[in-house]
């Protein structure tokens, strides 16, 4: 929780686009001092300059958020910039698709490095600053944002290796909720699940690793493109909206945080199939007629 953001350090990688941009921008207009964080370069310089002409202290820093060693020398020029970051906003990540023994070991790797071990590096390089600075001055406050995914609530059809990454993020949350409130009343966690915002996540092969730049997709990563592609363009959420409830849900200290609220009634039926023992229900069910498209579109391949 954090109750007063002016003068405090954020932390956001993804910072170039999408959540990461509109929290950057949020995060300025409090007096916030940002630390920006981003794989693609002419994304990042652009965000670092509109922070600045805001008025804010910038700290802009090219990384991949799956290299440890990168990101360990990006936390210490934080600690040694502004000390330990009041908000870490774990948010960079990556969209792949396609049926699930068709992904390559190459899109594992890239989706679970970006999706699952950026998160990881950014929880074990930031949260022991954090905690030391809360244990020397008893009204520190701190907070830390992972970025989830409805997708790991629920298991989507021809989007396995997005499904598993997300899983682990929630898990990974959910448990650093717990490990926290076992060693500290000042430092809190949320994980966030958005359901089809436009953020870009939906072009992340603009930033796929060159040694995959000759890979071509496969016609299920075709089909999984075209259609998430789709869903996300005609959202009714924005990026905004979610960095908004983002901050709110820092200050209220809530953990859980979902742009649509209406899709839980699809993980509560996940959660009866489970508790129920029963077969997976088809997450088309409100919708068979997307469901039947997909299913038509995969078969003819």
């Amino acid at each position: 929780m954090i109750t007063d953001f002016k003068g405090k350090t954020a932390v956001l990688t993804g910072a170039g686009s999408g959540f990461g941009l509109e929290c950057a921008r949020i995060g300025a207009k409090l007096g916030m001092n940002l630390v920006l964080i981003d794989v693609q370069k002419d994304a990042l310089e652009m965000a670092s300059a509109e922070m600045q002409a805001a008025g804010v202290q910038v700290l802009a820093r090219q990384v991949d958020v799956s290299d440890a060693v990168q990101m360990q020398a990006l936390a210490e020029e934080v600690k040694q910039r502004f000390g330990a970051p009041h908000l870490v906003f774990n948010n960079a990540g990556v969209g792949s698709g396609g049926l699930i023994w068709e992904n390559s070991v190459k899109d594992w790797e890239w989706v679970l490095g970006v999706n699952v071990m950026g998160v990881v590096h950014g929880i074990r390089l930031f949260t022991p600053m954090m905690l030391e600075a809360a244990k020397n001055d008893p009204t520190w406050q701190g907070h830390i944002v992972n970025t989830a995914s409805m997708a790991g609530l629920l298991s989507p059809p021809n989007m396995g290796i997005y499904n598993v990454s997300k899983h682990a993020v929630v898990a990974l949350s959910e448990t650093l909720y717990q490990d926290l409130s076992l060693v500290s009343d000042q430092v809190g966690a949320s994980v966030l699940c958005p359901f089809f915002v436009a953020t870009g996540i939906s072009k992340s092969h603009r930033n796929r690793p060159s040694s995959m730049a000759s890979d071509k997709p496969t016609a299920s990563q075709k089909i999984q493109q075209a259609m998430t592609g789709k869903a996300v363009d005609s959202g009714k959420v924005s990026a905004a909206d979610v960095a908004a409830m983002v901050f709110e849900a820092v200050e209220q200290n809530r953990f859980y945080i979902y742009s649509h609220p209406k899709a839980i009634r699809s993980v509560q039926t996940r959660m009866e199939d489970i508790l129920q023992a029963r077969n997976p229900t088809s997450p088309f069910a409100d919708k068979p007629e997307i469901g039947e498209q997909l299913k038509t579109a995969l078969r003819k391949v």
